[in-house]
């Protein structure tokens, strides 16, 4: 079995050793021990090390010594998850619930019970959940969890290290850009650059598709349609470049060198490895057919379903192309601009907007969150409450909220136990929340909402309508609700984002080779430049496990038509901002924001957000992962 193991971490591209050929042989030993402690195959194995290197963000691709017990932690913390979901009522005591046990004297417990729960520790400044939502008095009954516990002290409220900044962009330029202790009890000066009474502009320039629309009537002529688009498309646009050559047929026998463009898919219903992938061709190509690829002989190359590569090799015996180099930049169409009606309203609206604003073109403050907004233990809301408090303070221009905002894998959604609908609990926790917050801050504010495919009130579809808010009119020119995914624009930044976690799916499809005496690469920037190299949203084929994704909505809605300035990707991975390049190396190289702010909150206790001011371009912008 230790074979197997070891076939399987070099086919997802990871090699085992350390010092000396002694230190592989027993980190193979301790890897097979935890298959059988914890009842996992070698391939559960590597995708659970997969997560673990990609949460930790460990470098290089080696697995050595050193990691095998932060691994073996994480492989505990899963066993454990497992279990509780199996068991709904189980409870897993940790070393917390034993100081809790041992530390309560009946003193204590009274003082506990006698606290309520709107005396939490407020920053300074702070505005009181009172103030903030004066409208949610009035609401009707709660769920009963939010009635059990609304006189207690829950574990978020007690929380330390509020409000911290776990990491900074381009920290050298954010000199007025407060410290860890400074960020709790001071204005943030960089936010303050832009005076609160300028109001952002907003431009949608896509999002689809619309509410009400009607969806679960895919057809197999669908699928085939918005695969074969995608082939027939990159085709186009590999021949337009003038790069590569026409494209041919890869299927047909041939000693001389050509150039084909494809999918990559499978051969099987496992993950793919090198002995699996196949290269299926566009039907005026090739007819739709499938060839075995051969990629020995390239030095690097990073691949997954669904995933449309231009390639050049030959193809000697009509059953196995060989490839000499791989493309998987798509190139961008020499025309490629905003929809033309779009585009002229988008134009006109900036020049009223700076013509008051004058020289803030492309200058933006924004406060960036994703869901869950609750804790798993109540259905308090107590992070969006003190997100929100936050942004009071510090007056973004700009507020995204990101779904799940009703999760529908919240325990107390599962158990059915909540005695409102899922609609009534959104309007009342969530909207209102927004609604009291926008008219605490007035006009200078503009807040967006997207939805998730977690969110049990909503559509279950993707691509996935905007919200229907059914707002007062005189606020609906500040919340907003666009689709998911969306594409955007504020003061003349562009937005693209998608609420499905596509980060984490191609992570755990992807296959790839880097050089033996290659630099280590960076793993999630790679992952988020997939998808703009395939100028798609979501470029996996056949779609993760979950994820409803409907052909017949998703030709125009998944596409990508101009490069974002800022890539919104929230994600269960480790929360980052990175600014990322396409064309690296070439004179059209575009560089962009991708960030993912994490889940505001975690568990019991809260999460991350990221507070981002944009400046022009990519190098005067600075931004922060903060931790609720």
């Amino acid at each position: 079995m230790e074979a197997e193991i070891r076939a399987e971490f070099e086919s997802s591209g990871f090699s085992i050793g350390g010092a000396g050929p002694e230190d592989a042989a027993q980190i193979l030993s301790t890897l097979l021990s935890y298959c059988i402690n914890y009842k996992f195959s070698p391939a559960d194995l590597v995708s659970n090390w997969e997560v673990y290197y990609l949460n930790r963000q460990l470098d290089g691709l080696k697995l050595e010594r050193s990691y095998l017990d932060g691994f073996l932690s994480h492989l505990q913390n899963e066993v454990k998850e497992r279990l509780i979901e199996e068991e709904a009522n189980l409870h897993v005591y940790s070393s917390n619930d034993v100081d809790m046990l041992l530390n309560n004297s009946h003193a204590d417990e009274a003082a506990f019970l006698d606290t309520p729960g709107s005396k939490q520790e407020k920053l300074p400044g702070e505005s009181s959940s009172t103030e903030l939502t004066p409208l949610t008095s009035d609401r009707p009954s709660s769920s009963r969890e939010a009635k059990t516990n609304g006189c207690h002290i829950t574990p978020f409220a007690t929380r330390v290290n509020k409000f911290t900044q776990q990491y900074v962009l381009n920290s050298d330029n954010a000199a007025s850009m407060p410290s860890k202790r400074e960020a709790e009890t001071t204005e943030d000066e960089l936010i303050r650059r832009i005076q609160p009474s300028q109001r952002c502009s907003l431009q949608v320039q896509r999002s689809q598709p619309e509410p009400g629309c009607r969806f679960m009537y895919d057809r197999m002529e669908d699928r085939f349609n918005y695969l074969e688009d995608r082939i027939r498309k990159s085709a186009t646009l590999f021949s337009a470049s003038g790069l590569c050559g026409e494209p041919a047929d890869a299927t047909l026998a041939s000693e001389e060198k050509m150039f084909a463009v494809g999918m990559v898919t499978c051969d099987g219903e496992g993950r793919l490895n090198e002995k699996s992938i196949l290269l299926q061709g566009s039907a005026e190509h090739s007819r739709g057919e499938r060839v075995r690829l051969d990629l020995k002989d390239l030095d690097h190359f990073s691949l997954f379903p669904g995933q449309v590569v231009g390639i050049e090799g030959h193809n000697p015996s009509g059953h196995c192309f060989v490839a000499s180099k791989l493309i998987d930049l798509i190139p961008v169409s020499v025309g490629a601009q905003l929809p033309s009606a779009k585009k002229q309203a988008v134009d006109n609206g900036s020049h009223h907007q700076n013509s008051d604003a004058g020289t803030l073109s492309r200058a933006l403050s924004s406060v960036i969150a994703a869901g869950p907004y609750t804790t798993t233990d109540n259905l308090l809301f107590e992070p969006l409450q003190e997100l929100l408090a936050y942004a009071c303070r510090k007056q973004p221009q700009l507020l995204i909220l990101m779904g799940p905002f009703i999760d529908s894998d919240h325990p107390v959604m599962k158990k059915g136990t909540v005695d409102q609908t899922f609609h009534d609990i959104f309007y009342f926790e969530v909207l209102r929340k927004i609604q009291d917050f926008t008219q605490y801050l007035g006009n200078t504010v503009c807040v967006i909402l997207i939805p998730s495919i977690r969110d049990a009130h909503h559509d279950f579809v993707f691509p996935q309508p905007a919200f229907d808010l059914n707002l007062p009119e005189d606020i609906t020119h500040q919340i907003s609700s666009l689709a998911n995914p969306s594409f955007f624009s504020s003061n003349q930044i562009h937005f693209g984002c998608c609420t499905v976690d596509i980060l984490k799916q191609i992570s755990g499809e992807e296959i790839s080779h880097k050089p033996p005496n290659g630099k280590p690469g960076d793993r999630i920037g790679g992952l988020a430049t997939h998808i703009l190299k395939q100028q798609s949203y979501y470029p996996l084929y056949p779609p993760a496990a979950g994820v409803p994704l409907n052909f017949s909505l998703a030709k125009e809605a998944l596409e990508i038509s101009l490069t974002p300035d800022v890539l919104l990707l929230p994600s269960d991975l480790a929360p980052f901002v990175k600014v990322l390049s396409l064309g690296e190396g070439r004179d059209d190289q575009k560089q962009f924001i991708c960030l993912n702010p994490g889940r505001l909150a975690k568990g019991i206790g809260g999460g991350t957000f990221v507070e981002l001011y944009y400046n022009e371009d990519t190098s005067r912008t600075n931004a922060s992962i903060i931790r609720i």
